[in-house]
Order: C-alpha cells, then sequence, then structure tokens
C-alpha cells in the first residue's frame, strides 16, 4: 500500500475556484490536514464556457486551455504547499481530476474530456500525478461518473443506518449508502449551474449569495413542470450529465413558452428544479434515514430548507457534523483515488458507473523511476 501524504485538486463543473486539499490516506484512514481554495481567472472560466456547450472550436484553442489548467492547477498546489509549509518530496502523488468540457457517456462513442495537462502538473510540482480518472470505467462500459461514491462509501458507510450522501456542486448527484445492499450513486441533475448562470446573466454575480435574489421571486408552477419533464429525470441508473446538457441554452429553449416571465421568478423556479429533482430521487430510492449534504449548494438556506419540507421524514445534515468537510469533500476524493491507482487498487463502483467489472483508474505521471 501507498500509505501516506496525498493532494487532491477539483474544479467542479462551477469553476468558482480550484480546491485543493492534502491529506494523509492509509487503508483505514483519511485525514485531512489542511485545505486551499485558489481564485480561477474569469477570462480563463468564460473561455471554458464557450466550448461547454456544443460551440464550435479549434484544436489549437483546446490545447491552449489544456496548458493553461494544467499551470493553473500546478499554481494551486504550490499555494497549498506555501501554505502548509509541505515539500513535494512530502507529497506521494497529486489527485488531479481535470476540468470537464464534455461528458456523453450514452453517445455512439461513449467518452468525456477533461483539461488540465498533467505532464505540467507533474513538471511544474515536481510531485508524481495521476490523472484522467474517468476513462477506464468508461472503456468498460461504465459511465464514467460518478466516482466519489466509493470514496463515501469508505469514508461515511455505516452498518445499520440508511444513509444518502448528497453532494450540491455545479451538477447534484447522490450516493446510497444501504447496509447489505450495494452503493448506488448518479447525477440527479442541475445543483448550482443554472441558478448561478441565470443571476450572472441578470446581475453579474457568480452566485445567488444565501438565495437573497431567489427569494424575492415566485415559483411558476407551469414553468417548473415542463423542466421536470424532461426525460433525464426519468431515466433509471447508472446515469450522469454536465454541463454539456444542463446549459443556458436548455434554459432558453425551456423558456421559449414563458416570454414575461421576471428574471427574479425564474430564478425561483430554478431553486425548486434543484430541491424537487433531488428530492424525488431520494424518494425513488424509498428515502433513508440520514441525507448528508456536501458541496457549494449546502450553504444555499433556501435549497436546504426546501429539502427538509419536501423530506419530512429525513435527518438532514451537513457531512462537516461529521468531520468531512462539505467543501473539500470532492478534492478529497480524489486524493483518495490516486492513493488507489498507486497502490494498484480498483477505484470505481460498478453497482455505480454501469462498468462490467472494478478496475484501475487513472494514468500516473510520474517524476521518478517507479521501477526501481
Amino acid at each position: 500500500m501507498k500509505s501516506g501524504r496525498y493532494i487532491g485538486v477539483m474544479s467542479g463543473t462551477s469553476m468558482d475556484g480550484v480546491d485543493v486539499i492534502v491529506a494523509e490516506i492509509n487503508d483505514k484512514t483519511v485525514t485531512q490536514q489542511a485545505s486551499y481554495n485558489h481564485s480561477f481567472p474569469p477570462a480563463l472560466k468564460q473561455n471554458l464556457l464557450s466550448i461547454c456547450q456544443g460551440q464550435q472550436t479549434k484544436l489549437s484553442i483546446v490545447g491552449r486551455f489544456d496548458y493553461e489548467l494544467g499551470t493553473l492547477f500546478a499554481e494551486a498546489v504550490q499555494g497549498l504547499l506555501d501554505k502548509t509549509g509541505l515539500m513535494a518530496s512530502d507529497i506521494i502523488a497529486i489527485g488531479c481530476h481535470g476540468q470537464t468540457v464534455w461528458h456523453e457517456p450514452d453517445g455512439e462513442t461513449p467518452f468525456s474530456m477533461q483539461l488540465g495537462d498533467n505532464n505540467r502538473v507533474a513538471a511544474l510540482t515536481n510531485i508524481t500525478t495521476v490523472g484522467d480518472f474517468r476513462r477506464r470505467d468508461m472503456a468498460y462500459g461504465g459511465q464514467g461518473a460518478p466516482l466519489v461514491p466509493a470514496f463515501h462509501m469508505a469514508v461515511l458507510g455505516h452498518p445499520t443506518e440508511r444513509r444518502i450522501i448528497l453532494n450540491i456542486g455545479g451538477i447534484a448527484n447522490i450516493s446510497t449508502l444501504f447496509p447489505g445492499l450495494a452503493v448506488e450513486g448518479y447525477d440527479t441533475g442541475p445543483g448550482n449551474m443554472l441558478i448561478d448562470a441565470w443571476i450572472w446573466r441578470h446581475k453579474q454575480l457568480p452566485y445567488d449569495k444565501d438565495a437573497l435574489w431567489a427569494r424575492e421571486g415566485t415559483v411558476n408552477e407551469l414553468l417548473l413542470q415542463k423542466m421536470l419533464s424532461d426525460p433525464y429525470f426519468a431515466r433509471t441508473a447508472p446515469k450522469s450529465t454536465g454541463r454539456e446538457y444542463f446549459n443556458m441554452l436548455w434554459l432558453e429553449k425551456q423558456l421559449t413558452d414563458f416570454p414575461t416571465l421576471s428574471p427574479v421568478d425564474v430564478q425561483a423556479t430554478l431553486i425548486e428544479l434543484t430541491a424537487i429533482s433531488i428530492a424525488q430521487q431520494i424518494r425513488l430510492n424509498h428515502g433513508c434515514d440520514r441525507l448528508l449534504v456536501c458541496g457549494g449548494g449546502a450553504r444555499n438556506p433556501l435549497v436546504m430548507s426546501r429539502l427538509s419540507d419536501l423530506l419530512p421524514n429525513t435527518e438532514i445534515a451537513t457531512t462537516d457534523k461529521y468531520g468531512l468537510s462539505g467543501d473539500d469533500m470532492e478534492a478529497l476524493a480524489f486524493a483518495w483515488l490516486a492513493y488507489r491507482t498507486m497502490s494498484g487498487l480498483p477505484g470505481n463502483l460498478p453497482s455505480v458507473t454501469g462498468a462490467d467489472r472494478e478496475t484501475i483508474l487513472g494514468a500516473i505521471y510520474p517524476v521518478k523511476n517507479m521501477f526501481i
């Protein structure tokens, strides 16, 4: 086993920053030691958004973003090292997810593309880097996502309690941790993505802090039902989605029958879409004893209160109350996945992704000869 310190790097679909953590990991425990959030350059974010929704682009542009993101992730790692006083030699490996620009697991030729050149991350940090986590699972017929439920089971599973872990990032996803049953996990639909995009369009704000703007609006039931009729919500697992599907083009199509609806009412309805689409999936799993929430949406009081209203018989808490930072959960997961890869252990759960076997995930970018 390659026990020791690992760094996890995650920027997520929201691209609101690069989360970096360092954790001590062995076969029994994951102990977070420090975290750091590195700002995401607004110009780079807007440039990336320009290729995440199916717009035409050039290979030279994709290559440039790959280079710039590799540099950004390396800078984020260096920021964490500077904060903690750790040296590159103190770290076994970095788990770097990369920035997803397209995820199409159900197409004629399924694939998932993450940018952020891990060769640059390894070269600039002088730390072995593990990346490209999704495609090996997809090579065995899986969705390549979500990968975090395996980590959830390792650190938050309970012998008797039916738990669901809910991550509300740009996309919302759940992990079902039920005693005696195989873990399941999938994307429920939009989390913060549409909410953030809509307030940016109308207020030039990156997110709706404390849902203050949404609280001024009224949910439009007709629009809500039209959005919930999208086929994605009725699909059975395994399933995964992203910005290539739930984006502003999707929202604009939903709004064609509502030309006079005020922007603030749209914002209120998008909050309700997030809450209801999550609650519906939890009910389909026959509920749970405890719902543990992580991700940026856990700090949205309106989403959290609506989940409490919609799931009155469920104990709802953040993962922070159980010793795992909700803000750092995905970065922690990819540090753990790097540990699994470096230890020669599988990182996927076929019951989650639909792959036909367990497999070691990712590619290793070493900075020294690993075969001596």
